[in-house]
């Protein structure tokens, strides 16, 4: 199982790697929208690459509530304790 540490790791590989965001912006308490700059679309993608890295299905409805990097974590901790 992954820790927060391991996913928070991920998801910042993603954010870098894939939207160009600086890697210094992305904290737990940083805003996916508003300081992040992601757009719906970008959500969409980020929700396809982190399917791919856990091998899991998200369902949309579980990212409509998350708004920033924490809850991404939350969200995908609660998919890998399955």
């Amino acid at each position: 199982m992954q820790s927060r540490e391991q996913i928070l790791e991920m998801l910042t590989q993603i954010l870098v790697d894939e939207f160009e965001i600086d890697a210094d912006d992305i904290t737990l308490e940083a805003s996916l929208y508003e300081e992040l700059d992601l757009d719906s679309i970008d959500a969409v993608d980020l929700v396809i690459k982190l399917q791919q890295m856990t091998g899991k299905k998200i369902k949309p409805e579980e990212f409509k509530a998350v708004r920033t990097v924490d809850d991404v974590v939350s969200a995908i901790e609660g998919l890998v304790k399955d």
